[in-house]
């Protein structure tokens, strides 16, 4: 378990401080877009009403509040079926999907959407979608999850 919370703390800092340093402190929210590194790589300013990729999306905000409940009960569940578990890739990959929802939440609770700012594009495509530290460690905590748990 302690290697669940030291995950989950170190993704919800990193998710924290890269908002903040790319966002505020390189001032993306108003200069909207930064060349980092071409074509791979730029800071391209979104705030993220929804889900992934901008799903249910909506400007009420009692939508807002149920995203923050739905990540605080996905987060509570995800703990909970934790215990089950036995594994060190488990506990790591379940504190990446903690610390990563936790890091939505706040920016959710704070800023009414979550900053996205990471945009990646190579060969050709030009990939319109943003993401944040806070979306790859929910992505890759859920992998981990599935392919390192044992069966129920």
């Amino acid at each position: 378990m302690r290697a669940f919370w030291i995950t989950t703390a170190a993704l919800f800092a990193i998710d924290q401080i890269s908002k903040w340093a790319v966002v505020f402190a390189m001032d993306l929210q108003t200069r909207i877009f930064i060349p980092f590194w071409p074509p791979f790589l730029t800071f391209q300013m979104g705030w993220n009403r929804g889900v992934n990729f901008g799903l249910f999306a909506h400007d009420s905000d009692i939508m807002r509040w149920v995203l923050i409940l739905l990540s605080i009960a996905i987060s509570a569940w995800v703990i909970r079926w934790m215990r089950g578990q036995n594994r060190l890739p488990v506990y790591i990959s379940a504190g990446a999907l903690v610390g990563g929802a936790m890091g939505n939440v706040v920016d959710r609770v704070l800023y009414g959407a979550v900053a996205d700012f990471l945009n990646m594009s190579c060969c050709g495509i030009d990939n319109p979608y943003v993401f944040n530290v806070a979306d790859i460690a929910i992505f890759a905590g859920a992998a981990g999850m599935v392919w390192y748990s044992k069966p129920a």
